[in-house]
């Protein structure tokens, strides 16, 4: 048996593990490397194995960073199947083609300069027929709790990790040469006590595990705590004539920020006439997509959703999927609540309303969740003074708001109570995390608890006993 590193590696974006079991090569996970300077230049590269030699793809969730580089796989030769919940099947399939159109923009983009130099047009990582023909790969849906057989002596049970919609950690049991062992993967650990989803399920005894460290470093915000901080920059930015931009993760987070603020609206601690912008075609899409697994959330978000009620029934909500109302917004010049992607600052429709904000000081930027080194998110929130957008300097004067207790990601305590119920495996594996904050601050924990623990780098080839 075999397990080797190929993404998320002393680092916090593409994740993407191998496992050689059983005679079988499974991939968990294929995602994009985002917000380095070399993050193009990664995505581009090998992955460090054949794909046409991988037999089965188990995809933990949804997010770009773990799905993203799927259609580049299957352009390359993988034939294999792709295991997942149907909830992930679904966001995956927004993802991927949202994914696939700007990778084919921005090559036009660039592509227009060279041509009028009579130069090669540069080719998108991938596109829309790339992303379609990944999606013809999914095969089985996977219920949680529920063991599925991808070979003789080799089973995968995905038991729910509460992250975003269809999340999962992956429980390996691979019996080979009449030895058995049992690999967990957590994917991306969710945070507990929130108004959407429930709480993570705990993960089973292994004898190896392999865990995100996005925050294993600290604990997070109070939860009720976090939702008067961000009600109180809203009204805050409001008070002062200014808008609050809040960059938006498509999935979870602004769905989760949207019931927040319908609550506050009925609590009376925001104004009905408020108006709200949902300024992002996929996180719209993922809220229709929300309607279809009431099974899925806590008891009171999941009766709001049988009841025909909207959770999200914000007076002046408005979605907004076309760029020509997208662009209307940038017109209101205070009063009103921004949601866009996306939410690292690494593209989307967010950068023109930072572009139109960001230098005001009556408005408001307000992080509520995770920004990877080296976006332009985490260039704001480490306090840059100014920042580069669309060729042109903005000067930084907004209220800056960074609300780390709506973190879809679980905190230090929360990842060391999911990794106790593991026992005591041979060897822990930390992935996802800044080497120098969550991964590090993880690695000393668990050793002071007496686990051995390892950090492999990218491309790190380990064998299981």
């Amino acid at each position: 048996m075999q397990l080797s590193f190929h993404g998320a590696d002393r680092g916090v974006t593409g994740s993407c593990h191998l496992l050689q079991a059983g005679g079988l090569r499974i991939l968990v996970d294929c995602g994009l490397f985002q917000g380095s300077h070399d993050a193009e230049i990664e995505n581009a590269g090998p992955f460090g194995f054949d794909p046409a030699e991988i037999d089965v793809l188990l995809l933990t969730h949804a997010h770009l960073d773990h799905c993203g580089r799927i259609p580049l796989l299957v352009s390359r030769g993988f034939r294999g199947e792709i295991v997942a919940t149907a909830a992930t099947r679904e966001l995956a399939r927004l993802v991927m083609l949202d994914s696939a159109h700007l990778q084919e923009e921005e090559a036009e983009r660039h592509s227009r300069p060279l041509r009028r130099r009579g130069r090669k047009a540069r080719a998108p990582l991938y596109g829309i027929a790339d992303a379609l023909a990944a999606l013809d790969r999914f095969g089985r849906s996977a219920d949680y709790g529920r063991p599925l057989d991808l070979g003789p002596g080799v089973q995968v049970t995905f038991i729910d990790a509460s992250h975003i919609l269809g999340s999962a950690a992956l429980v390996l049991d691979v019996t080979e040469g009449g030895l058995s062992r049992r690999i967990v993967f957590s994917g991306d650990i969710g945070n507990r006590g929130h108004p959407v989803l429930p709480d993570p399920t705990p993960p089973p005894e292994a004898d190896y595990v392999v865990i995100e460290t996005t925050y294993g470093d600290r604990r997070h915000r109070d939860f009720d705590a976090s939702v008067d901080e961000l009600v109180t920059a809203v009204q805050d930015a409001l008070k002062r004539g200014g808008n609050a931009v809040i960059p938006t993760f498509a999935m979870e987070r602004a769905q989760e920020v949207l019931f927040v603020l319908a609550r506050a609206v009925q609590q009376g601690k925001l104004p009905g006439t408020m108006p709200v912008f949902l300024d992002s075609p996929m996180a719209i899409s993922a809220t229709d997509i929300f309607a279809h697994y009431p099974q899925a959330f806590r008891p009171e978000f999941a009766r709001l959703l049988r009841k025909g009620h909207d959770p999200f029934g914000l007076p002046a909500l408005a979605f907004t999927r076309d760029r020509t109302h997208s662009m209307e917004i940038n017109s209101i010049h205070g009063g009103a609540v921004i949601m866009a992607g996306s939410g690292m600052c690494t593209g989307g429709r967010v950068l023109h309303h930072l572009r139109h904000n960001l230098w005001r000081r009556d408005s408001s930027v307000v992080f509520v969740g995770f920004a990877a080194p080296g976006t332009l998110a985490r260039r704001i929130v480490d306090g840059a003074k100014s920042v580069r957008l669309f060729g042109e300097t903005i000067a930084v004067k907004a209220h800056v708001h960074t609300i780390n207790g709506f973190s879809a990601h679980a905190d230090q305590p929360e990842l060391l109570d999911w990794h106790a119920h593991t026992g005591q495996p041979r060897k822990t594996f930390l992935v996802h995390g800044d080497p120098d904050r969550g991964m590090a601050g993880m690695q000393v924990a668990l050793t002071e608890r007496g686990h051995a623990t390892q950090c492999p780098a990218l491309g790190e080839v380990v064998t299981l006993d």
